[in-house]
């Protein structure tokens, strides 16, 4: 018997559902980044959140399905950067995000939204995160 082959767009398509079968890979990774005060000049920021607590310091809130430290490389380098992290990134916070990691996209993508909203609400003044 003759084993039907895919065309090339069935084939990306079956990519896209999980390599015909296969179980999700988990390699999806939220990260928290320092920003340095300065950031704070900016209205926007200030405006962002607005029952921040002076004494915690900004951060930004990412998602990504690189590895943590080669995704805030990228930033720092401007490639596919956010431009508060290229600008005032100073560093990663990983006692608040890696025991979350990893998960699937889409876990991944409802949780840069919880993290960012579970930070505002710990006083943080949070960027990124949408």
């Amino acid at each position: 018997m003759r084993r039907r082959t895919l065309r090339s767009k069935e084939r990306v398509a079956a990519r896209k559902r999980g390599r015909r079968g296969k179980a999700e890979q988990f390699h999806h990774s939220v990260y928290v980044v320092l920003l340095d005060d300065k950031v704070l000049k900016h209205r926007s920021a200030v405006r962002l959140n607005p029952r921040r607590d002076p004494a915690k310091p900004p951060v930004y809130v990412g998602m990504t399905g690189l590895p943590v430290d080669h995704r805030f490389e990228n930033h720092r380098n401007g490639y596919k950067s956010s431009r508060v992290v290229e600008k005032y990134g100073v560093r990663l916070l990983p006692d608040l995000f890696e025991h979350l990691n990893p998960m699937p996209f889409d876990a991944a993508a409802q949780m840069e939204k919880d993290l960012t909203e579970d930070l505002r609400a710990e006083g943080y003044t949070v960027l990124g995160g949408t």
